[in-house]
């Protein structure tokens, strides 16, 4: 089998050039099990994620999604474009949680290339990429930039 036929053909380093944005197609329906489950998961003892009565006296009227959930569904949604091809994950930073997400609100990721630049390895390249998550209003909710060392064509699409 043809390892390079299980991903997309448009994916690899070379094929990340600065400045492109990408919407991601899918969107995704935050359901309470995944913000309760990954809350306890990471024993993250914070109210707001899985007390509903003391929420009802807080301004926001309910329990908010937790933030580790949020950046997980966005990375998770711009995946498809963004990391088929990965190797490995290098970094993430600067991200920013600037609006709740509620149980019932649907996510989009939008992704914009910075820099694609060559690494020590022959058979990869780094991209850079800044992602937004935005609600179904197009509220944006996150922002994070990420480091991911993808394949070179090159090297990986005859495998």
């Amino acid at each position: 089998m043809n390892v390079a036929t299980l991903t997309a053909k448009d994916n690899y380093f070379e094929d990340f050039t600065a400045g492109t944005v990408m919407r991601h197609a899918r969107g995704k329906t935050v359901e309470a099990i995944e913000n309760v489950l990954i809350t306890n998961l990471v024993m993250n003892t914070a109210q707001a994620h899985f007390n509903e009565y003391a929420m009802k006296q807080h301004r926001f009227g309910q329990r908010i999604v937790f933030g580790g959930v949020t950046a997980a569904l966005i990375i998770g949604l711009a995946s498809q474009d963004t990391a088929e091809n990965a190797l490995a994950e290098l970094s993430l930073d600067k991200v920013r949680f600037s609006n709740p997400v509620f149980h019932g609100d649907t996510l989009y990721a939008v992704t914009e290339v910075l820099a694609a630049t060559p690494s020590e390895r022959e058979d990869a390249g780094i991209v850079h990429f800044r992602h937004w998550g935005v609600k179904e209003n197009d509220t944006v909710v996150f922002e994070g930039e990420r480091r991911v060392l993808i394949k070179r064509r090159t090297h990986w699409a005859q495998r």
